[in-house]
């Protein structure tokens, strides 16, 4: 099975490698596909850095792992990107793999008003990252996983701007290839 791991990634940080490390490493998924989106339809697009160089970062991030991969489908689709029609090319792109949702807690809540959010339910697996304080709705645990024991990462991409904006160190929480392109 293969994690589709969708983001802004603005930029991609370790704990977002971690989490899929360890989704790979306890054979939860075999493969994680970090799925770029170039809009968010529930997001304001402040400080987005251009989807290209989100992309290169992801790439030059997960160089040499075989188990990762940067997926541009969402760059290459009309916007706003709605998740199921993001799915639907992939599996016409990959009829012979089997998908999953990989998303934070945070978004469950609000996964009954995606767009045909039926269908979603039903063509895929939704894997749930815990987050502290939220609580999870299941809506069908047949297609739902929590996976609980995950480890939890105290950092994101915002706080991580914020702290490049001001001047601040952000080698240890991002890989060294994004803050080589963030420096560009």
């Amino acid at each position: 099975m293969i994690a589709l791991y969708f983001g802004s990634f603005n930029p991609v940080h370790n704990g977002h490698l971690m989490l899929a490390q360890w989704l790979i490493n306890e054979a939860i998924v075999d493969e994680v596909w970090f799925v770029v989106s170039p809009q968010n339809p529930f997001k304001r697009q402040d400080g987005l850095m251009d989807a290209e160089r989100r992309l290169q970062m992801l790439q030059e991030a997960l160089e040499g792992n075989p188990h990762m991969k940067a997926c541009d489908v969402e760059l290459r689709l009309p916007t706003p990107s709605y998740t199921i029609n993001t799915l639907r090319k992939l599996q016409e792109e990959n009829p012979d793999k089997h998908f999953a949702l990989l998303m934070g807690a945070d978004n469950v809540a609000g996964l009954p008003h995606w767009r045909e959010a039926e269908a979603i339910f039903q063509m895929v697996n939704i894997i749930v990252y815990p987050r502290d304080g939220i609580t999870i709705e299941k809506f069908d645990s047949a297609h739902m996983q929590i996976v609980e024991n995950a480890p939890r990462f105290d950092i994101s991409s915002t706080q991580i701007r914020r702290w490049f904006s001001e001047g601040k160190d952000i080698s240890p929480f991002i890989p060294k290839a994004c803050v080589r392109i963030m420096n560009e």
